[in-house]
């Protein structure tokens, strides 16, 4: 069966798995850390053997052109014709895109004018795309959009109460994220259950630096937290998540600040959990230090606050749900905040068996025979449902 390699393309990063897609088995996985800046950083695992290096690495073509070196370095695959295809994990899709799609030149073009919902993601996923198609012409390349999952929400959930004509005119509302990992999560949990996914009403808590809740009805995004950007909605490692918009402008004259980008970089890399408690922007450190900290524990307090209020939020309008899944970093391995957030649902019947909720890295029910609602963890894999859609496309077009 063909290797797949799923891409993420950050600014400054680069992101693979190399998959053997008859057993969906992970081949090879890395990562290449600051691109284009000073002591550049590779990390590669394949088998039972690891490879890291400290190099320059100037551009994401060179990060390309070295990734595939080591894969015929290292003999992981013996030649670049096993690699049928490549998929791409691209932030913004807007309302163009609504599924995954084989890259043409025309759909280069469009992914290049959508960067301006997303400025930093879009233009780093194009740079992975581009470098890719020029090293292994012959791959089938896919891009696959955080947002296209979420271009099921109905109008009355993506809708800012706003000017009409600015939704008309730029298209302003909301597009949501973590969409390809809401989706892998959404169909595992109708695995475990043993239920068909269309006859499911669940909600997916992707809790990680970035957070996101969506409502899932019947196998289709039907509310997600996250709005025009990954700003909003919960709070996040550094992102402030909801908050009243004309705190900017008075911001801006508080502080002497000459520019609203100043103000929304703070509420984006200076905010959230790290604002919140002063002590760290990841949520272990944080455990840690509320015993003794006030502040530490009131960002603990607040986070679990906001994932319960999206939960009841969703719950409310969906009428009814089925089951309630955790996943991404903190939702994978946390079970305190598992646990803190259960507590707060006891009106919908939610009872947690305390031992499963001590389990990770597999997917598991963990809530007890007596809940109403069931709780489960799932470890996300956005680079499998990238390499799902390849396949799929490739199949569609033989």
């Amino acid at each position: 069966m063909a290797k797949i390699l799923a891409i993420n393309a950050g600014s400054s990063s680069l992101k693979f798995k190399l998959f053997e897609m008859g057993s969906e088995t992970v081949i090879a996985k890395g990562n290449f850390e600051r691109i284009s800046l000073p002591q550049g950083k590779i990390f590669l695992s394949f088998g039972d053997q690891k490879f890291e290096s400290s190099e320059e690495i100037k551009t994401h073509a060179v990060a390309v052109k070295r990734l595939l070196q080591l894969m015929k370095e290292f003999e992981i695959v013996k030649d670049f014709s096993e690699i049928a295809g490549v998929g791409h994990r691209v932030v913004a899709g807007g309302e163009y895109f609504q599924h995954s799609v084989i890259v043409s030149q025309r759909v280069i073009r469009k992914i290049n004018r959508l960067a301006e919902y997303a400025p930093i993601h879009n233009p780093a996923n194009l740079m992975g795309i581009k470098a890719f198609k020029k090293l292994l012409p012959h791959a089938v390349s896919v891009a696959v959009f955080d947002t296209s999952f979420h271009q099921t929400i109905p109008k009355i959930n993506y809708l800012f109460s706003v000017p009409y004509e600015w939704y008309q005119k730029y298209r302003v509302r909301r597009y949501g994220a973590h969409g390809t990992s809401h989706r892998y999560v959404a169909n595992e949990a109708a695995k475990l259950l043993n239920q068909q996914l269309k006859n499911l009403k669940l909600i997916s808590c992707h809790l990680g630096a970035g957070a996101s809740v969506c409502a899932i009805k019947n196998g289709r995004s039907f509310d997600t937290s996250m709005g025009f950007t990954p700003l909003t909605g919960l709070t996040m490692a550094t992102r402030a998540g909801d908050t009243d918009i004309a705190m900017v402008s008075f911001l801006m004259q508080k502080l002497k600040m000459h520019s609203m980008p100043e103000v929304i970089y703070d509420l984006n890399k200076k905010s959230g959990l790290l604002g919140i408690s002063g002590v760290s922007s990841d949520m272990r450190d944080i455990l840690a230090a509320a015993k003794d900290n006030e502040r530490a524990q009131l960002a603990i307090d607040i986070f679990v606050k906001d994932i319960v209020k999206y939960i009841g939020a969703y719950t409310a309008e969906m009428d009814g749900v089925d089951g309630i899944i955790f996943t991404a970093g903190i939702g994978e391995h946390s079970s305190e905040i598992r646990k803190l957030v259960c507590q707060r649902l006891k009106f919908l019947g939610i009872q947690l068996d305390g031992t499963a909720n001590q389990i990770s890295g597999k997917n598991l029910i963990i809530s007890s025979a007596a809940s109403k609602v069931k709780v489960m963890v799932i470890p996300t894999d956005e680079e499998l449902m990238i390499a799902r859609d390849v396949v799929d496309l490739m199949k569609q077009n033989k």
